[in-house]
């Protein structure tokens, strides 16, 4: 009869055995684990794909804009409930350009619900009015739409293909009707006139007095301008260094009072010299013997 020593391993082979079965229910164990995560993942994948695919048809079907668009229209309607409703416009800066044209541009009716009304269009059909050269629109609540205009200035009138055009002091045509009441301004002729004119007019603002003669300017070949004088003198300015020439035509008629000769036209293309044509009936007074004597 043997005793079995408690302390003493069991045999290889029992042992053996214990740890196939333990090895074997294992990877069983882990395996299902990695199946049941991976399928909890693909389930809350599938999930949001299907929401977000479904959130794309919509919007791709129009279905969620028009949604969008009802209920801005409810809200705006809504507010109309609550006071919030056109009463006034009030207009700043307005000298030139008419009320009526104003009130078109703006393209609203008193008693519309204010949110209805959209500031930036307004600003942009504003801008486009001859007039009007920068607009700022905004809505004040609850009831009035605040409007400032800065208009444009006008410089000269532009002679082109035999009509009449008013021009800002950024070359920028601004209106052909109704010009008598500028017809001080000015006539620039030529068909790169208005964007050169601004430069024109400042050159010429140095001598105001000497400005204040001049009727008309002439382009010639894009390149150089002809004056024309109230006394019916021209003055044919260089291309190079206009504003030379011009002060020095100034300097000779307050020093020699040139422009109150008898004469047609004063070539100053050159810088070192001066060129006058007379009338024919002045030449012909200077070819007899003692005449201007």
């Amino acid at each position: 009869m043997r005793f079995v020593n408690p302390a003493k391993p069991a045999p290889r082979r029992a042992r053996t055995a214990n740890n196939r079965a333990a090895n074997g229910r294992g990877p069983r164990l882990a395996q299902l684990r990695r199946i049941l995560i991976l399928g909890a993942a693909g389930a809350a994948a599938l999930v949001v794909f299907a929401a977000v695919a479904g959130a794309g048809y919509l919007w791709r079907s129009g279905l969620v804009a028009d949604a969008m668009a009802r209920a801005e229209t409810a809200f705006i309607a809504r507010s109309a409930d609550f006071g919030l409703t056109l009463a006034d416009v009030l207009v700043d800066g307005r000298k030139q350009t008419p009320a009526s044209d104003v009130l078109a541009a703006l393209d609203v009716q008193r008693g519309q619900p204010l949110l209805e009304f959209a500031p930036a269009a307004a600003k942009s059909r504003l801008e486009s009015l001859g007039w009007v050269r920068e607009a700022a629109v905004e809505r004040r609540f609850p009831g009035s739409i605040v409007v400032h205009l800065t208009e444009r200035r006008p410089l000269v009138l532009w002679q082109r293909d035999g009509k009449l055009a008013l021009i800002d002091d950024t070359g920028t045509v601004i209106t052909r009707d109704n010009l008598d009441r500028f017809a001080d301004l000015p006539i620039v002729v030529g068909d790169d006139a208005p964007q050169f004119a601004p430069a024109l007019i400042a050159m010429l603002a140095t001598e105001p007095q000497l400005k204040s003669k001049v009727t008309a300017a002439v382009r010639v070949s894009g390149r150089r301008w002809n004056l024309r004088l109230n006394n019916a003198i021209d003055i044919r300015l260089p291309e190079e260094h206009p504003e030379f020439a011009w002060k020095r035509l100034a300097e000779l008629d307050r020093n020699y009072g040139l422009l109150q000769r008898d004469i047609i036209a004063i070539d100053l293309r050159m810088s070192d010299r001066l060129f006058v044509q007379l009338p024919h009936d002045a030449v012909h007074r200077l070819r007899q013997p003692g005449a201007d004597t």
